[in-house]
């Protein structure tokens, strides 16, 4: 631990804080909402991600991706649906 810096904690940190209001936000809303549209928003922010790789990172957008983003819609659309 003497190698590690001040500096170095400062993203694991955050992530920590990010991750605690993550799920205090997520029980909160399915406190004032129905779990299908809770689970609705949740699970369609992976798309986000996955599209910004794409464009921050150049990441190349394999067919695997495709499907997978495709996948994911899909199952938002059919809960939406519902």
């Amino acid at each position: 631990m003497p190698s590690v810096s001040s500096h170095d904690l400062v993203w694991p940190g955050l992530s920590g804080i990010n991750t605690t209001l993550s799920w205090i936000f997520y029980y909160k809303a399915l406190k004032a909402s129905d779990m299908a549209t809770v689970a609705l928003i949740d699970k369609g922010s992976v798309v986000v991600p996955m599209r910004l790789t794409c464009i921050v990172l150049r990441k190349i957008i394999t067919l695997r991706r495709i499907v997978g983003a495709a996948l994911i819609v899909a199952g938002r659309l059919a809960i939406a649906w519902k």
